[in-house]
């Protein structure tokens, strides 16, 4: 008797499980393909600034698997507005558009304009100076973990200005760089002293401190507060979701879409000056 309860058991937990294999088709909705917009006009401290690439491409739904979302035949210059002058971008043919000719000029704005598809995309920034980024050495002094190295540096932020800032830093040998930004709301005009290290991994609890023979790369960019209040949207967003933690939502850049506000474009048009260095730990 026992046996003939154990064998029934059996076939109605096979049944169950093949009931459980059933293919469950969902729609998923998709949005609006929309132009995305990747125009970083860096002016290196120290040189001409020239040479300037903006890359446009589309957005893709989230499965998605063509990669091609180059856009071509797009017309994209950017104006000084302070002088007048026009600085036209030419058509790579592969999404991106470059010019040789950009005047980089402290203070002044700048103004893009993108022509496509019979709509017209502009935004406007402005050019602020960077600070000299003085690299003191290393230390394991100001990190939170003792045992980790850090590079250690210093600016002196302008008196009398509103000044907002962005670090990038990579280790060598390493893809995805690291973000930091901060503004001089309460360091306005003194010495700022700062510094980086990479902790350890809590997750994977993979050692990933700096060790010697490492080296870093360090841009320091300054920046506008408008584009720093983005950026500051998208470091908490990229940081991941948690108990308390905003439910992620959709980042708006400042290009404006003029002819159809509602199809607006993603991405942002930033102007900025950088310093850049490296630093390799003993």
């Amino acid at each position: 008797m026992k046996n003939i309860k154990f064998v029934i058991l059996l076939y109605s937990s096979l049944i169950l499980t093949i009931s459980c294999e059933d293919v469950i088709d969902v729609d998923v909705q998709n949005a609006n393909t929309r132009l995305v917009v990747e125009a970083s006009l860096d002016w290196e401290k120290g040189t001409t600034g020239n040479t300037q690439t903006i890359h446009l491409r589309t957005s893709t739904p989230f499965f998605e698997s063509d990669s091609n979302t180059s856009v071509t035949g797009a017309i994209v210059n950017v104006t000084d507005m302070d002088s007048g002058t026009e600085f036209l971008f030419v058509d790579e043919n592969n999404g991106s558009y470059t010019t040789n000719e950009f005047e980089p000029i402290l203070g002044h704005t700048y103004e893009l304009e993108i022509a496509y598809n019979g709509e017209i995309i502009t935004a406007q920034e402005t050019l602020n100076a960077v600070p000299d980024l003085n690299i003191i050495g290393q230390s394991r002094e100001d990190g939170f973990n003792e045992d980790d190295l850090e590079v250690n540096m210093k600016i002196q932020d302008p008196a009398g200005e509103g000044n907002s800032y962005l670090f990038k830093f990579r280790k060598q040998g390493e893809l995805l760089p690291y973000f930091e930004e901060f503004d001089d709301e309460f360091v306005n005009g003194n010495e700022v002293d700062w510094y980086f290290e990479i902790g350890e991994d809590e997750e994977t609890e993979k050692k990933e401190a700096f060790q010697p023979g490492d080296t870093v790369e360090i841009n320091f960019y300054a920046i506008s507060p408008e584009y720093l209040s983005y950026l500051r949207i998208l470091i908490n967003q990229i940081g991941g979701v948690g108990i308390f933690d905003s439910i992620p939502v959709e980042v708006k850049g400042n290009c404006v879409n003029e002819t159809n506000p509602e199809n607006y474009a993603y991405g942002y048009f930033r102007v900025t000056q950088v310093v850049k260095a490296s630093y390799s730990f003993e």
